[in-house]
Parts: C-alpha cells; sequence; structure tokens
C-alpha cells in the first residue's frame, strides 16, 4: 500500500492534477542519471530529471505473492547519457530503478512507486529496451554457503586472503596481434606457463577499453607467444599496442589451491564431501564400511 503526503492526496483529490513519471537510475559505480516524461527538468532529492530523453514505460502491475512483477522502459541512446558503449560494457547490469510519480508543479509532492533493478537489456539501432525487474527476483537467489565440492570464496578476496597484486599473479601485457575480438596473441607474459591465467581477468589499461575487466577462457602458449581466448569481446575492437594487466585464475578446486596459491587453509570448500556415486555405491560380498570412502581422504 502507497502512503501519500497530505499535500499529494489533497492535490489528487482536486481531480486536476500537474503529475509526470520520473525514473531515477544508479549504476553500480555510484553513477547517477534522472529521466522524467514532463516537457521540462525535473529537481528534487539531489538529482536532476532530465525531460526530453524519450522515456516511455509499460503499465505497472502489482500481484500478490512472491512472484517477480516486470516491467519495460524503452528510451532512445544519447551520447549525452546513455551510451550503447556502456550498454554493450554492462555497466548498467544489475543498476538499481526508482521510479516516482510526482507533481510537477510541487516536486515535494511525490510517490515512490516501484523499486527495482536492471535486468535484461536490448539494442537496436538508435534505441534500447530495458526491463525493470521487482526487488522480489532477488528472492530467487542463492543466499548463504552451500555445500559444494569446489570453493566459493572470489579469489584475492577477504575470505581468501591471497594476494592478488604480487608479480606472481599479476602481470603487465601488451596486444601484439588481434585474431578475433575475444582472441588475444599479447607478449609480457613468456616466463608464465600455459594455463597459468586461464579462468582469471584482463583489465585493459590503455585506449577505449580503459578501465574494463574480462574473463580470460584459456591461456595457451605458441612459442614466445601468449594466446588469450577471452569469454566475451572487448567493448571497443582491440588494437595492436594496447596494454592490460592480467591476474591469475583458479578452477575453485582443492589441489590448485594448495600447490598453485599455497593457501589450502583458506580453501573454501569440501573437497572430501561424498559424490551421487557414493551414494549409488552396492554394498558386495567382501566390502568393509570404510571401503567406500576410503577415496575421499
Amino acid at each position: 500500500m502507497k502512503m501519500l503526503s497530505s499535500e499529494l492526496q489533497a492535490h489528487l483529490s482536486t481531480g486536476a492534477t500537474t503529475l509526470a513519471w520520473c525514473w531515477r537510475l544508479t549504476r553500480r559505480d555510484g553513477v547517477r542519471f534522472g529521466f522524467t516524461d514532463h516537457d521540462r527538468d525535473l529537481i528534487f532529492d539531489g538529482t536532476t530529471f532530465e525531460a526530453n530523453a524519450g522515456f516511455t514505460a509499460s503499465e505497472i502491475k502489482d500481484s500478490v505473492g512472491l512472484s517477480v512483477d516486470n516491467l519495460d522502459v524503452q528510451s532512445a541512446l544519447s551520447s549525452a547519457t546513455l551510451t550503447e558503449a556502456d550498454l554493450a560494457a554492462g555497466r548498467y547490469d544489475d543498476a538499481s530503478v526508482e521510479i516516482f510519480r510526482v507533481n510537477w508543479n510541487d516536486t515535494s509532492q511525490r510517490v515512490l512507486m516501484r523499486k527495482g533493478s536492471v535486468g535484461e537489456v536490448h539494442r537496436a539501432g538508435n534505441a534500447f529496451s530495458a526491463e525493470i525487474r521487482g526487488l522480489a527476483h532477488y528472492l530467487q537467489q542463492p543466499r548463504g554457503r552451500l555445500y559444494q565440492y569446489t570453493c566459493d570464496a572470489l579469489l584475492g578476496d577477504a575470505r581468501c586472503t591471497v594476494d592478488m597484486s604480487a608479480p606472481l599473479y599479476t602481470a603487465t601485457a601488451t596486444i601484439s596481434a588481434v585474431s578475433t575480438a575475444s582472441r588475444l596473441v599479447v607478449s609480457g607474459l613468456q616466463s608464465f606457463e600455459a594455463d597459468w591465467f586461464s579462468r582469471g581477468v584482463i583489465r585493459a589499461a590503455s585506449n577505449a577499453n580503459s578501465g574494463h575487466a574480462v574473463e580470460v577462457k584459456r591461456h595457451t602458449v605458441s612459442g614466445t607467444a601468449a594466446l588469450l581466448d577471452l569469454w566475451a569481446p572487448l567493448p571497443a575492437p582491440p588494437v595492436i599496442g594496447d596494454t592490460f594487466t592480467v591476474t591469475a585464475g583458479c578452477n575453485k578446486q582443492f589441489v590448485q589451491c594448495r600447490d598453485k596459491f599455497a593457501n589450502s587453509i583458506n580453501f573454501r570448500g569440501f573437497p572430501h564431501i561424498p559424490g551421487n556415486d557414493f551414494i549409488a555405491t552396492v554394498a558386495r560380498p567382501g566390502m568393509t564400511a570404510t571401503d567406500g570412502l576410503s577415496r575421499f581422504f
């Protein structure tokens, strides 16, 4: 149930309203944008809501229960606000969205109608359509820890504790050839064996891709050159001479945590948990109670 201020309720009761929709978009990096369907900019709560941005939205529907309520927002791409490069780079993924109903004659009279996050985004020419998901969709995502064979820590975080700034785990490389947008031939990694950076991350340090990070799918070696296959292409075409940093990767298994990172004491998985093959084991003559468990310990 929406709680309206007495002033807004009085305005609505007049029957002759001056209402507008306002959308506030906050990216995960803290950058904030405001848009309105009114014909002039509106300012409230420290945000300027830009007019003439071409924002339109589908009907807002609320349902009873924990099902996820969605709506779609359409707008045009603008070099001053929403750029195609930023959308392609994922800078708006899971951005927070607030939708207000506002009296444009007195912006202190407003009500927050919906709060959610940006879901799937479709681009076509100079326009885009974004799905706005209700907060209930977070309830469909796993929370807390799971009992699993692999580690659930992020490499280098406070639970993992590996110092990823060490020269053994971070290197600077230069693109020496471009095979495709997601396959790079690089120099500067000659001292590292193949697969050292598989599942790692590259972060561009120069030109149009500066600051953008992409996960490494596979690291192979060909002579003195290293080949990096990326899980996704860089937002802008890579250019020979571009530099970037690359960090080592981890396959989340106990053996690699122990041998590659010497960090077995902080392994956050359960390497000895029995799998489905153990559960399906059938007792046979001569089998002892510990035979089925012996290979796990």
